[in-house]
């Protein structure tokens, strides 16, 4: 061993670097460092269940190779009683272990519909939130080869098209920040293996088996798949060869963002040409949706139904002045200008 990777492993603490000398642990480590590489500052959000449990072990061993700095955040939502005490206990497990974590609380009322989408989006809030006040501008997130299969079954119920079957991309963006799930080609098996061999504990989540939830129930019926001979690995495949069409498309959509948009820092608005409007239906739909999510400045772009009649009714000329993800749009002439709504 080289001098330099003897002198980045000795940075690893020793407690962790005891439990990578197992054969296993290290080859998920080695998948795990070839699937990240990045050389900045980065967060990551820990639930406590063995996913995120693994990316805290295997993250801090990455930073202390790398002597980068590395926030970790757990989000004690309060939706059940005990979250306060499982939060608590994460961040002590965590410690012991060398990684030193901070609580986020949600306070405040509590959704009693669509909790799940809701208590996501308020983890990422809260995160983020303490990202901008330490400059970071990646967030790692536990994600790992079953929730890349869930979401595909999730968004195919949906009827989603092409971009809402792959949205669970191994790099994505989230407003100005980047969202990292270097897990993604990891078996959810080994990841379990890894928190139960680190750590002798995870939280188990009594959400996981309510059948209340879609992704629950869709969860049970991958299973069902599975004995009936479902291949995990060709179905990967297969959202991988749909991910490279995916690219195709956002390369046609960033070219027509280019060359018939213009953005006034002066008037702070976005003016949209003719020929905006003049590309296939989905270049279109895509690079509106851009348009408001950059001018609005939100983290969601606005409700797909909503694009689609707002672009509907700009080429048949039936609006001349609305309103849509926190913008004014206006028809003038054959341009579009979009501006933020004060």
């Amino acid at each position: 061993m080289s001098r330099k990777n003897l002198s980045a492993i000795n940075r690893i603490p020793k407690i962790l670097r005891a439990k990578l000398r197992n054969n296993k642990i290290n080859k998920i480590y080695k998948n795990f460092e070839k699937s990240l590489k990045i050389d900045e500052a980065f967060a990551v959000a820990v639930s406590g269940g063995p996913d995120s449990l693994a990316l805290s072990f295997l993250s801090k061993i990455y930073s202390s190779k790398k002597k980068l700095l590395v926030k970790y955040y757990i989000v004690d939502h309060k939706l059940r009683n005990e979250s306060t005490k499982e939060a608590r206990k994460v961040k002590k497990i965590l410690k012991k272990n060398s990684i030193h974590s901070q609580i986020l609380t949600w306070n405040g009322k509590k959704p009693h519909t669509n909790i799940q989408s809701l208590a996501r989006f308020k983890r990422y809030e809260l995160i983020l939130d303490k990202c901008n006040k330490h400059n970071i501008s990646n967030l790692l997130l536990a994600h790992q080869e079953d929730d890349l299969v869930e979401n595909f079954f999730i968004r195919i119920l949906r009827g989603s098209g092409l971009k809402g079957l792959v949205s669970l991309d191994k790099i994505s963006k989230f407003g100005n920040k980047t969202l990292l799930r270097p897990l993604i080609d990891q078996k959810k098996e080994d990841l379990v293996f890894l928190s139960k061999y680190v750590f002798d504990f995870y939280v188990e989540d009594p959400s996981n088996k309510n059948e209340k939830f879609k992704r629950i129930k869709v969860r049970k019926l991958i299973g069902e798949l599975r004995e009936n001979g479902l291949d995990t690995k060709k179905l990967v495949n297969t959202i991988k060869n749909l991910k490279s069409s995916n690219d195709v498309v956002n390369f046609y959509v960033d070219e027509n963002f280019t060359k018939n948009t213009f953005f006034s820092t002066k008037k702070n608005e976005l003016t949209l040409n003719r020929d905006f409007f003049s590309q296939p239906y989905e270049i279109i739909f895509r690079s509106f949706s851009k348009s408001i999510k950059l001018v609005g400045k939100k983290y969601y772009s606005a409700r797909g139904k909503k694009i689609d009649k707002m672009i509907k009714n700009i080429m048949n000329n039936t609006v001349l002045r609305a309103t849509l993800g926190g913008c004014i749009i206006k028809k003038v002439n054959q341009t579009v200008i979009i501006s933020k709504e004060l």
